[in-house]
């Protein structure tokens, strides 16, 4: 007889527990689901599924909603694999992220499910959740997970930061991307957290929320808080107790001036999709630039080179993910272990992020591959050589932005090649800045350098 799947196992636990008390909040304030709501409507749910096969795969593009536990939970029930996908990539990119992943359906709405070209089920032992992240190459790659993986990057979340269920969570990150789903789904359905659900990323509405819902813990973005900083007449928040950052670093002078104007600490969390949560900074004190904090709770952190001023590390602990589909890394991720691209340094007890060797660039938390932008400038007419790269964004809002170098034909101008881009990218993955060159500079090996180009073609 097959084992009880672990996250349902909990869930029948927090439901007994919990049953009728409110779960999920609107951002008025106002309860819109309690926990045996939820659960009535994974029941109904699991109808609009009863055709997919276990081991199929389940596409799940339907933003910040209320409905996305119960949908979860029914597919848990089903044995159907779970592949969240964001509201904002592009429907090239969905369909591209459906078609690797083998999708046989897609779920837009709680009563849409649209059925896709069924490829075959996963095999033996299939996992329980799919998340996407960028590969080597401009195609997307999922990250394998069974329940017992989720739970454990759950329980090490929740029991580092100090969450409980008498604590109220607010979500406005998306609960599709790997932070918001460890960080807001899983504690709901594990540990009885109840969340508020919100779709208004505006700042102002972020913090006016923040106040209405009365909110205890925030899992937030260096976005958001430099937003705050920057606001007058800011609503008083006495009930937030928790402020975390995340999805990219948080400047030092941003979480200075947020501790001075709200009396508050920020806790920078360092994580990836790959294995979960690896570093926190419990504190919130320490006045050193990149700084994540010690490791979680359960996270053994090793560094490659210590003799090294900055090393990469690798992460053991029983939240890694089994590994990348459908092309295998085992040297990176698989039996327990990750290596981050990051480049970290000791700093006391804790680490400090220094820098990274791979050229992922880093928009807010979204991970572009330059590979991905490369191959759209290449699809417009008249360009014939295009080096994407990321440079530090104006303002310090975002950590970075893209921008590429291209070489055309003769009256390529810039204004056509981005919106020819726009159509076929994410917004947040448009160049801000394209460079018409007649050659890309190389250094004086001939190698093309993003970090060089990034040097060069500064704000």
């Amino acid at each position: 007889m097959k084992p009880k799947d672990r996250l349902l196992e909990r869930w029948e636990t927090i439901l007994a527990k919990k049953g009728d008390q409110p779960a999920i909040f609107s951002t008025g304030g106002d309860a819109v689901r309690t926990f045996r709501q939820i659960d009535d409507r994974a029941r109904e749910f699991e109808t609009n599924i009863s055709n997919f096969d276990g081991g199929s795969v389940l596409g799940v593009q339907i933003g910040n909603n209320e409905d996305w536990p119960s949908i979860l939970l029914a597919c848990l029930e089903h044995g159907v694999l779970v592949l969240p996908l964001e509201q904002s990539i592009s429907e090239k990119q969905s369909e591209a992220a459906l078609r690797i992943c083998r999708a046989s359906g897609i779920v837009n709405k709680f009563d849409t499910v649209r059925k896709l070209d069924s490829p075959s089920p996963w095999p033996s032992n299939p996992p329980s959740l799919l998340k996407l992240t960028s590969g080597t190459t401009a195609a997307p790659r999922a990250i394998s997970f069974h329940s017992e993986q989720l739970l454990a990057d759950c329980d090490q979340i929740c029991e580092t930061k100090g969450i409980s269920d008498a604590d109220l969570n607010f979500g406005v990150i998306p609960v599709s991307h790997s932070y918001g789903f460890s960080n807001l789904i899983t504690p709901l359905i594990a540990r009885g957290v109840p969340m508020v659900i919100s779709r208004d990323r505006t700042p102002r509405a972020v913090l006016d929320d923040l106040a209405r819902t009365k909110a205890t813990v925030f899992p937030g973005m260096p976005v958001f808080y430099q937003a705050f900083c920057e606001m007058e007449d800011v609503p008083p928040v006495p009930k937030l107790r928790l402020c975390i950052s995340a999805g990219a670093p948080l400047p030092l002078a941003i979480a200075k001036k947020f501790r001075e104007k709200f009396g508050l600490a920020i806790h920078s969390f360092y994580g990836a999709s790959e294995c979960g949560g690896i570093c926190y900074d419990r504190e919130g004190t320490v006045d050193v630039e990149g700084y994540v904090g010690t490791p979680m709770k359960g996270v053994e952190v090793e560094i490659i080179d210590p003799g090294a001023d900055s090393s990469q590390i690798r992460v053991r602990g029983t939240a890694v993910g089994d590994g990348y589909f459908p092309d295998a890394e085992q040297e990176k991720l698989g039996s327990g272990v990750f290596v981050p691209d990051d480049l970290l340094a000791r700093c006391g007890e804790g680490f400090q992020i220094v820098g990274r060797v791979s050229d992922v660039i880093n928009i807010a938390g979204k991970k572009v591959n330059p590979a991905e932008i490369e191959d759209a400038l290449l699809r417009v007419p008249g360009v014939r050589q295009a080096v994407a790269f990321g440079r530090s964004a104006a303002a310090g809002l975002r950590n970075e932005e893209v921008a590429a170098c291209v070489v055309g034909d003769a009256g390529l101008e810039e204004p056509a090649v981005v919106e020819a881009c726009r159509k076929s990218l994410s917004g947040w993955q448009v160049p801000k800045r394209i460079f018409i060159v007649a050659a890309i500079p190389a250094n004086e090996r001939g190698k093309i350098s993003r970090k060089d180009l990034a040097k060069r073609f500064t704000l």
